[in-house]
């Protein structure tokens, strides 16, 4: 073989052996990438299951009968209610 011959092998080789490794690398990536979506994925669902947890521990009604259990609470006599217009004073 002639000297060039040998030369272009060489480089068509070493071509040959980035284009594998540059598939791989695509191919592991894809795979890193498919499952951050998946974790994205679960991470929303539970978001959503915090969220209406939340609207459901805060809500008036649950907080209201907490007050009244807990804490022995009671609603007040209408004639102890203030109303106050904004600026207002008592």
């Amino acid at each position: 073989m002639r000297q060039p011959d040998i030369l272009l092998a060489l480089v068509l080789m070493v071509c040959a052996l980035a284009v594998v490794s540059a598939q791989h690398r695509a191919r592991t990536l894809f795979v890193e990438l498919e499952a951050l979506k998946r974790e994205a994925r679960d991470l929303e669902v539970e978001w959503g299951k915090l969220q209406l947890e939340q609207g459901t521990l805060t809500s008036h009604a649950r907080v209201e009968a907490l007050a009244k259990k807990q804490l022995d609470l009671v609603t007040p006599p209408l004639d102890k209610i203030w109303l106050l217009e904004s600026g207002a004073q008592p």
